[in-house]
């Protein structure tokens, strides 16, 4: 019998960062710029990180939902989140990402603002 069968059984990522690809970005970014737009920036961080022990459960959970869901969302846009919440450190990546558009946006109105 090989020993090295069940090397891999319980494998799990490491939680280094992760990068998403181009359609998960595009996806992504619209998802983050919404809820920056609707200011719901500190809500979005304090659920995300709550939610980030059962971030791959939630991944999981999108997937089962994918028939009911694509009469109301882009398929393609639901999908590419749900592969991106599989990893670790999309939790991470997502938070940076929103705390970095907020900053963005803070700066940019700063800048519009005429000074008095």
């Amino acid at each position: 019998m090989k020993k090295g069968w069940l090397k891999d059984a319980f494998h799990v990522d490491d939680d280094g960062p992760v990068e998403p690809n181009e359609i998960q970005k595009k996806a992504l970014d619209k998802l983050c710029k919404g809820i920056i737009r609707r200011g719901l920036t500190t809500p979005a961080i304090i659920g995300v990180e709550m939610g980030r022990p059962l971030n791959f459960v939630g991944s999981q959970t999108m997937h089962f939902f994918t028939p009911l869901i694509s009469a109301f969302v882009p398929t393609e846009s639901w999908n590419a989140v749900a592969e991106f919440l599989e990893h670790r450190g999309s939790v991470d990546w997502i938070r940076n990402r929103i705390e970095e558009l907020e900053n963005h946006a803070v700066n940019q109105d700063r800048q519009e603002k005429p000074k008095q």
